[in-house]
């Protein structure tokens, strides 16, 4: 037996206890490839790197590779919710690249591995059992990067192989596949130079079975028959990469651990709590008249009552997660068996809207939308073309986009819930939210001569803040005079399930999700775009999967709820504010010739520093002669205009004659020659020694000249690169006699 399978027996102590790990020849190396409909072929390999991890892949799309390693510890961490930390990471070194920072070397996570990371997470998270509380972390490092072929795809594929291989709890495998558009062709693993022709960028992550576990994406407001069409041959793409991860779990992968679960109530102190409080649960969930902050307060103070009857039967961590999860199950029920939500309304109906544009005077765009209590407010703020939003190295590499002109920056702060927190910087939820409210405006906002940002910060928060920030944010763009192409608006569908051996028996779906159904509910669908289509979509499941039939459903419900809510947005306005605001920026041109440049820009650009200093406007070079003038107001740029006049017209300068005789006088000597002044409203020109004399000279003094002495020059007009003039004064004068030479006759 040992000779056909050998042990490694590694010893690690940890705190005084001796830690043992087995390699088998199971961790010898295998690959294994995955050939698409489309011929792209993704490789998946495990057994070489990163053997001490409970679980390691590495996938390859093209020349694209990343390693996705799974450690999670043998211990219950005690916490109520699964403990998993995703942590994907971009290596300038994959791509051949060394980071621009001080230290040139990764620093913190920057937004697209921040949100890589949360598509992963959501792509994984469902399949972990409920009652699994130990600390697992998924690390995602790239290995290479091709600039071909986008990483996230690779990434969740390789997670997901990872997890199958390692001997922790999950219920996969899992395939992702990304889509694209192009010309109503539907595109499987699109390049990145095909991402920027498509009209559609969705990833679908799925399980065996045809079940959706992840969806998201952004479209060009595309058609909902053709979203649909997209995502059926997302799932029916991603069986290849389920089947293959299958087979290489059955011939490589480790046995599934055995974990400590939770403590469980007795059962007769389990019985009595159920039998004190569902009776009170019930009339709480059916009290109409509750909002958010009543109905948790009612419903903490029956769970700590409950508990603290119970207390001497039972631990109370175990009691309250045992009234928790009847509370979720009787929530689940009241809606099975009446088809009315805890507020009253029907499971189609939406909640009460209410809009207001230009809130504050000072602000280009400004906005507030209210849907039930979830309250965001918008603001539009115009600033020059150079305030765009920069894109890392890689992030340029990666997603084919430098920089953007538009962008959205969501906030969410504690007191949106009634909390106390820190102020510090955009954590990862924010970030998501922020990136899928934007996906959903940027296909309406059109080009525009200035950079724009949409700020969408969250006042109250009871569910679906990302698609009140799409709604605000259309409002707030109309507002600020933005004619987009079309008012869009954002809702969240969310679903309740029953399930019979593993098999969905029932279920209902849920218009205008509230934020106590996001908890107590199966999935978080978001869907925004216009009455015509879809901009972005993102769906959370917390199931092993969902069929089809009912992701074409929810969809079906979210466009026809976002139509409705559009109608409700036309009331307040429908079309581009059509009065400018005396504090709207201007823009125009500037043609300055190459020869002037040198009076319009000051000595190391300080007239233009100044000029921003003091008016806020920025002039920026387009090319040679044009330059771009931003203004913050039409004020300000009448300001600028008469600086910039009274630089350039201080005097008018002559219109010289090509092969012309002129007096210069001399300003200046230097190493390599003279700067002349031909005319007080010219720059000084440069009078090479090569251009003074016949004879070579290394110095100009070596002729007598000194500053403020005249000297005649020709003028031979400009240089056409350069711009500057071209003079002599050698042709002026007679070349020296030769001196005749006498031949050696010898």
């Amino acid at each position: 037996m040992l000779s056909r399978k050998r042990f490694i027996l590694a010893k690690l102590k940890l705190g005084g206890q001796c830690y043992c790990r087995y390699f088998s020849s199971q961790t010898s190396p295998a690959e294994i490839e995955i050939p698409f409909s489309n011929g792209t072929t993704l490789k998946l390999s495990t057994g070489r790197y990163a053997r001490f991890a409970d679980g390691a892949c590495v996938a390859t799309l093209g020349d694209t590779s990343v390693l996705a390693t799974v450690v999670a510890k043998a211990k219950h961490s005690g916490n109520s919710f699964l403990p998993l930390v995703v942590d994907y990471r971009q290596k300038a070194a994959a791509a051949g690249r060394i980071p621009t920072n001080f230290l040139r070397r990764e620093l913190g996570p920057t937004e697209r591995e921040v949100l890589t990371s949360r598509l992963v997470d959501r792509s994984v998270r469902p399949l972990f059992p409920q009652d699994f509380g130990c600390d697992t972390q998924v690390a995602c490092n790239t290995l290479a990067l091709d600039g071909v072929y986008p990483p996230e795809t690779v990434a969740i594929n390789a997670a997901g192989a990872a997890l199958a291989l390692s001997d922790v709890p999950w219920a996969g495998p899992i395939g992702a596949v990304r889509l694209g558009q192009i010309e109503g062709e539907i595109i499987v693993n699109p390049t990145r130079r095909e991402l920027e022709q498509s009209s559609l960028n969705l990833v679908v992550t799925a399980t065996a079975s045809n079940l959706v576990v992840m969806l998201e994406g952004s479209a060009n407001d595309i058609l909902q028959q053709d979203l649909l069409k997209a995502i059926k041959l997302g799932v029916k793409e991603a069986q290849h990469v389920v089947r293959a991860v299958a087979t290489l779990q059955r011939t490589r992968g480790r046995r599934k651990r055995d974990y400590e679960r939770p403590p469980a109530p007795p059962a007769a102190a389990a019985d009595a709590l159920r039998s004190l409080c569902t009776m009170k649960i019930r009339e709480i969930l059916s009290d109409w008249s509750h909002d958010k902050t009543s109905r948790d307060v009612a419903l903490a103070e029956l769970r700590q009552a409950v508990v603290a009857q119970l207390r001497d039967d039972a631990d109370a961590g175990a009691l309250t997660d045992c009234f928790n999860a009847h509370l979720r199950q009787i929530f689940r029920d009241m809606i099975f068996e009446t088809d009315t939500r805890c507020d009253g309304r029907a499971l189609d109906q939406l909640r009460e809207i209410s809009c207001e544009v230009s809130l504050y005077e000072p602000l280009h765009g400004s906005a507030l939308f209210q849907r039930g209590q979830t309250q965001v407010l918008c603001t539009v703020a115009f600033d020059s073309p150079d305030s765009a939003l920069k894109m890392d190295t890689l992030t340029a590499l990666t997603s084919g986009t430098k920089e953007k002109s538009f962008f959205l920056h969501y906030e969410f702060p504690a007191y949106a819930t009634g909390e106390v927190g820190s102020r510090g910087g955009p954590a990862r939820r924010e970030a998501g939210h922020g990136a899928l409210a934007e996906r959903g405006l940027l296909p309406v906002v059109p080009d525009q001569p200035y950079t724009v940002r949409l700020t969408a910060e969250v006042l109250e928060s009871n569910g679906s803040s990302s698609m009140a920030s799409v709604c605000g944010g259309s409002l707030a763009l109309l507002d600020a005079g933005v004619a987009l192409s079309a008012p869009a608006a954002g809702v969240a569908v969310g679903l309740v399930s029953r399930y019979e051996d593993g098999v969905m028996q029932d279920y209902r779906i849920l218009t205008d999700l509230l934020g106590i159904e996001d908890y107590m509910g199966d999935m978080d669908f978001k869907v925004a775009g216009t009455k015509r289509g879809v901009t972005a979509l993102q769906a959370d499941v917390k199931v092993d999967g969902l069929p089809l039939r009912v992701i074409m459903e929810a969809v079906q419900r979210a466009c026809d709820a976002k139509s409705r809510v559009i109608d409700i947005m036309n009331k307040c306005i429908d079309k581009p504010r059509q009065d400018r605001k005396e504090n709207m920026p201007v823009t125009e041109e500037l043609v300055v010739e190459p020869h002037e440049r040198a009076r319009l820009l000051g000595v190391a650009g300080i007239n233009l520093k100044r000029l921003y200093v003091e008016t806020g406007v920025q002039v920026s070079a387009v090319d040679e002669r044009r330059f771009t003038v931003f203004a913050p107001n039409a004020g300000a740029l009448a300001e600028a205009r008469a600086r910039i006049s009274e630089w350039l017209r201080s005097e008018r300068a002559p219109e010289l004659e090509f092969g012309a005789v002129y007096t210069a006088r001399v300003v200046e000597l230097r190493e390599h020659g003279v700067m002349v002044a031909l005319h007080s409203a010219l720059p000084p020109a440069l009078l090479h020694n090569s251009q003074l004399d016949h004879r070579k000279i290394q110095h100009p003094s070596a002729l007598g000249l000194t500053v403020g002495s005249e000297i005649h020059v020709k003028y031979f007009g400009r240089d056409p690169v350069s711009g500057q003039m071209r003079l002599s004064h050698k042709v002026l004068s007679s070349p020296p006699p030769a001196v005749p030479r006498k031949l050696d006759r010898s």
